[in-house]
């Protein structure tokens, strides 16, 4: 793994590479980068450091010295590589420029301008040119970002701790996690006034069907007034017999058919939903024969959903990405 830090001034950046280094990653960095550790491999380009952490991509490298879009771009194509932007409150981050160095530190209205260059870009005619660099990076690159907000070192590499940096599902996503992510990207296709719910059926590693939750073909769409129970008063659980939404794993079930669900042989499908199924839609998930169902967020009737799921033998449980 290949961790590039990009940061705020007086962040912290320096202390999460020194963690990371504690922790047995090799400081990389360029000539004209931050003051790198004695220890600290030095290439003369991004290109070469970037050539060098390829071909020994097993090891674990951190680096703070690529600071720019242009410079990371390369390393972002790098399936080991992973950026970590560091953070702090304005204030907390001036107080600790003057700590550092009492002397010669500037005004705050310096600090503030480089700040604000820095995030959002140059100012021209009275106007910053968004985005600026670590706009930018945020907006297109990161996998990890820490507000280090803390009053303590030793609360900085608690937090840390928490986040294991070095999980590699932060690299590539376990499989649980990849089909998650499409459940909640079919979420979004959603226009129920209640909620917004995606689910996918898949066997083998394979998609099957994609589901999301919506009034059926024909009738007006439920953000459109095509179902009075989602635009009425009705709360979560109630009036579901006067709902005229499908729910997503209803869609998806009936867009795959009990034949490629249930499949022979014991294969049935695994049913992914960012919500976990309602009693409604538990007895038709049984019924077609799916033989898991992975959720990620709870819901009102997980009680009774579960007692379905166990009396049939369908494995239920709950995904959690790391944090």
């Amino acid at each position: 793994m290949f961790i590039g830090i990009v940061g705020t001034e007086c962040s912290g950046k320096s202390l999460v590479k020194h963690y990371l280094t504690s922790k047995g990653f090799v400081d990389l960095s360029l000539p004209n980068g931050p003051a790198h550790h004695p220890h600290s491999h030095s290439f003369p380009t991004p290109s070469a450091m970037l050539d060098h952490a390829t071909h020994n991509w097993r090891q674990s490298y951190v680096t703070t010295s690529l600071s720019t879009k242009a410079a990371l771009e390369p390393f972002m194509k790098r399936p080991f590589f992973l950026l970590l932007v560091v953070d702090a409150p304005l204030m907390l981050r001036w107080r600790r420029l003057r700590a550092k160095r009492p002397a010669g530190v500037g005004d705050l209205e310096a600090f503030l301008q480089r700040n604000d260059e820095f995030v959002y870009g140059p100012e021209g005619d009275g106007i910053l040119s968004i985005p600026g660099v670590m706009h930018d990076i945020v907006r297109s690159f990161v996998h990890v970002s820490v507000v280090n907000a803390f009053e303590s070192v030793s609360a900085l590499h608690s937090h840390l701790d928490s986040l294991n940096l070095q999980d590699q599902e932060r690299l590539r996503p376990s499989w649980d996690s990849y089909f998650m992510t499409l459940a909640h990207l079919a979420s979004l296709r959603s226009n129920c006034m209640k909620r917004r719910v995606g689910a996918l059926l898949v066997r083998s590693h394979r998609v099957i069907s994609t589901g999301y939750n919506g009034t059926p073909r024909g009738l007006r769409n439920c953000n459109e007034g095509g179902c009075a129970r989602c635009n009425g008063s009705a709360r979560s659980g109630e009036a579901l017999d006067e709902c005229l939404c499908l729910h997503a794993e209803e869609n998806a079930l009936l867009e795959a058919g009990r034949e490629r669900v249930g499949g022979g042989g014991g294969e049935g499908a695994v049913l992914y939903c960012n919500t976990c199924p309602c009693l409604r839609c538990s007895v038709k998930i049984v019924q077609t024969g799916v033989r898991e169902v992975v959720y990620n967020l709870a819901y009102s009737m997980d009680e009774a959903s579960a007692r379905v799921f166990k009396e049939a033998g369908v494995a239920l449980r709950q995904h959690c990405p790391p944090p």
